[in-house]
């Protein structure tokens, strides 16, 4: 049996970002998010580069060029200007066997696409629950990535060069989104 291809999710992941950037406004740049180390500007920041790595590394180029977090006076635009270059890349077949150079190790962009839809998707909850969007969450995407996460990110170790705290129980009927908060060390 093959794999699913990843860009379907991925997708949805990059529209559901999107919709939040569209809709955060400047009054809202200084709340905390549930990332201790940003504020919801920083975040977003963050989100651009995301988008801007996952694409230098499904073309080639070395994703830690890019800084962790991108400043720009222009967030919606600019993720745009990135989002535009990486629906180009996606339409190419081939990316998801290119070898891709990662901040986290070097995989298949087939499972590049898949570590990112994760980023992406944990991240929109961040930034979801920060600004009070949670109501405009995809869960479907969630149990998705939570499926992934809970195979590939294990419960223990954390820390280190694990960059996730420990899992935070929830229960077992808890939303998509507070599970997969929970299992990435953040607290719903």
């Amino acid at each position: 049996m093959t794999n699913p291809d990843p860009r379907p999710m991925f997708i949805r992941a990059l529209d559901q970002t999107q919709h939040l950037i569209d809709t955060v406004g400047p009054d809202e740049f200084t709340k905390p998010t549930p990332c201790p180390e940003y504020d919801v500007r920083t975040l977003l920041g963050h989100l651009l580069s995301v988008a801007h790595r996952i694409n230098l590394a499904l073309t080639g180029g070395d994703p830690l060029t890019i800084p962790k977090v991108t400043d720009s006076p222009d967030i919606a635009g600019t993720w745009k200007e990135h989002r535009t270059a990486l629906d180009a890349t996606l339409t190419d077949d081939s990316i998801l066997a290119l070898i891709c150079k990662l901040p986290f190790g070097t995989l298949p962009g087939a499972a590049a696409i898949a570590a990112y839809t994760g980023e992406l998707t944990t991240h929109s909850w961040d930034l979801a629950k920060a600004t009070g969007r949670l109501d405009q969450l995809d869960d479907e995407l969630a149990e998705h990535v939570l499926t992934l996460v809970r195979q590939f990110l294990p419960a223990e170790p954390r820390g280190g060069d694990i960059p996730f705290g420990p899992v935070v129980p929830v229960a077992d009927d808890a939303s998509p989104y507070d599970r997969l908060a929970g299992w990435q060390g953040r607290t719903p």
